[in-house]
């Protein structure tokens, strides 16, 4: 059982950056690709991005892209979404999520992830 805990959201001015952190605990880090998903208010919860099982094995989404940026530090189990630019529609609860999946895959559906965080708020004013 993986327990995934986010921490780094809040209120932010647009423009602004957030670095959103996902701790993992309670299986080996190393098999498992983590994403990162929003859901704003009113909204369904949306892939934003991802990270496989190599550090250098990700993706975001087009909407994101030049913008967010996803990293992990293995020795800390911890996966990272640096936001930058913030945007007012980047509001949203983020979620972490892992899934025990190959090296090379690079999970964006929901249903994919095994395991969830809790979520964390991010606010972005105008």
């Amino acid at each position: 059982q993986v327990q995934l805990v986010e921490t780094g959201g809040g209120l932010v001015q647009g423009g602004g950056s957030l670095r959103l952190s996902c701790a993992a605990s309670g299986g080996n880090f190393y098999n498992y690709a983590f994403g990162w998903f929003r859901q704003a208010p009113g909204k369904e919860r949306e892939f934003v991005g991802a990270v496989g099982r190599r550090a250098d094995v990700s993706l975001v989404e087009d909407s994101v892209k030049g913008r967010f940026f996803i990293s992990k530090d293995d020795a800390k189990s911890t996966v990272y979404l640096q936001m930058n630019n913030l945007r007012p529609e980047d509001t949203a609860v983020y979620y972490c999520a892992a899934d025990r999946t190959g090296p090379w895959n690079i999970p964006r559906l929901q249903h994919e992830y095994d395991y969830w965080g809790q979520g964390t708020q991010v606010t972005v004013s105008s």
